[in-house]
């Protein structure tokens, strides 16, 4: 960074942070992924532009991308509905490992006559963009109006295809840069990884679920910092022992995601804040490691624009329906699988590893990353509610799941409070509150109804988009989740 005053760099942090939210604004409204015009930020930012930022540090760059990596999963994975998951669990499998590999063996024949490279090279280049993107497909799917079989083999195999793609990538530098590789010794290191990945990932969510109930702490907001310093020390226990440690965050968020938490709502939002600033530095920092000057050469351009589109176009189609031949996925669904296979954040996590290995030409694969990761945020990214759309795949808007609201004094009161919205096509509508069948010791204490509030009494009739505030010891939640279940979608 360029010699600024301390007073310089908090302002500049401001101007990343506000500019950041606003975009997400703007790009709501455009249509465009506001992962797009973070990338387009952290360029105008760096050397080749304003010279605000000089940043080529890959060493520094990989390190924060496996932190945001770690914080975007453990997210994902807390927001995974298991009850989604399930079904889908075998295809969605299949295509985070061999779906991967499809994909980066097409890439790199691609590469090899596009690029000119050799078949090590090619496949190297193919390995780091070989996985879907969990930043970018959270980011993207968030909010949006699809079938949950389709948003959640997306979300499955974007967050557990990540040691596969780190595995090859790690696998072909090796190959390149050892006089003394050998690639059966890898094989089995990699079921190593992914089975203690999984067992530990199991294993140490329950342990961190039955903690974050059981300890006591004065704030309600420290128990999200808690479920934070679990994922980091999932993340980096998993590692050290030999195991996948992306792998066990993701699996440990889906565990956790399951399991009631006294401070769940807290939780979820302070991750998903998180997880959002994380997907900020990402895409920010990809904006500063490429250099616009470097990229104003048109062999270059043709040739991104060309292995891009032969990634949407035939890559992923290719692995998509390969992967999906003995699983229950119609054409159309393929078809969308295909579509919604987004890049982001971690090709740019990847791309930092032939850098800091010294494999030849490592700017190589960072440029033609950009290429790519940016063709499918503009292409892809801002078109999948459109092709869910046209190829009729699109969901009813769900109602709000139950949210647990915090009281200040929640340990100390044993009491919490609910948060309920009445759908339209509830089955209590027009019910008087008394003939709910609520538990003892649980009270509708406020009833929200067109913005304004509604004190209700036994005889107050409950009416569409309702939102019930209910007041109740912490034993009765799960009896009240259990009346309310046809409601909110519990099991």
């Amino acid at each position: 960074m360029n010699d600024f005053s301390i007073d310089g760099i908090i302002l500049l942090i401001g101007f990343f942070l506000l500019c950041g939210v606003l975009m997400t604004k703007l790009t709501s409204r455009a249509g465009v992924p506001a992962l797009v015009l973070f990338m387009i930020l952290g360029m105008v930012l760096g050397s080749d532009i304003s010279g605000l930022i000089y940043f080529s540090d890959a060493n520094l760059a990989q390190t924060i991308g496996i932190v945001a990596l770690i914080i975007i999963l453990f997210e994902g994975g807390l927001q995974t509905e298991w009850k989604n998951v399930r079904p889908i669990l075998g295809g969605a499998s299949v295509l985070a490992t061999v779906g991967v590999i499809l994909t980066a063996a097409v890439l790199a024949i691609a590469a090899h006559y596009v690029l000119g490279l050799g078949w090590l090279e090619s496949f190297l280049l193919g390995s780091i963009v070989g996985s879907t993107d969990a930043a970018a497909v959270f980011s993207v799917m968030s909010g949006q109006n699809i079938k949950p079989k389709m948003s959640s083999t997306l979300e499955m195999e974007s967050g557990s295809n990540d040691p596969m793609a780190m595995f090859l990538t790690i696998a072909f530098i090796e190959w390149l840069t050892l006089p003394n590789f050998d690639i059966g010794n890898l094989i089995m290191n990699f079921f190593v990884q992914m089975g203690l990945g999984l067992i530990l990932g199991l294993g140490f969510g329950y342990l961190s679920s039955v903690w974050m109930n059981k300890i006591k702490l004065d704030a309600s907001g420290l128990y999200a910092v808690l479920s934070m310093g679990f994922a980091i020390a999932i993340y980096a226990v998993t590692s050290v022992v030999g195991g996948s440690g992306l792998l066990a965050v993701y699996v440990a968020g889906i565990l956790i995601g399951t399991r009631e938490l006294n401070h769940s709502h807290s939780i979820f939002r302070f991750h998903e804040g998180f997880a959002w600033l994380m997907q900020l530095v990402m895409f920010v920092i990809l904006g500063l490691l490429v250099f616009p000057k470097e990229l104003a050469n048109w062999d270059l351009i043709w040739k991104g624009l060309v292995l891009s589109f032969i990634l949407m176009f035939v890559a992923r189609p290719v692995a998509v329906f390969l992967c999906t031949i003995f699983f229950d996925y119609s054409f159309k669904e393929k078809l969308f699988l295909s579509w919604a296979g987004l890049r982001g954040a971690v090709p740019i996590v990847l791309a930092t590893f032939p850098l800091l290995a010294g494999v030849p030409n490592p700017y190589l694969y960072f440029n033609m990353i950009f290429f790519i990761v940016i063709t499918s945020a503009l292409l892809q990214g801002s078109t999948i509610s459109n092709v869910a759309r046209w190829l009729g795949l699109e969901a009813p808007p769900l109602p709000k799941r139950i949210h647990q609201l915090e009281l200040i004094s929640m340990d100390k009161a044993n009491a919490e409070m609910l948060e309920v919205e009445i759908s339209v096509n509830s089955p209590f509508l027009d019910q008087k509150v008394q003939t709910l069948g609520l538990p003892k010791e649980t009270v509708i204490s406020a009833i929200i109804r067109d913005g304004k509030l509604v004190m209700p009494t036994g005889r107050t009739k409950l009416q569409a988009k309702d939102v019930l505030y209910i007041l109740t010891a912490k034993e009765q939640v799960p009896k009240v989740k259990l009346v309310l279940a046809d409601e909110n979608g519990f099991e």
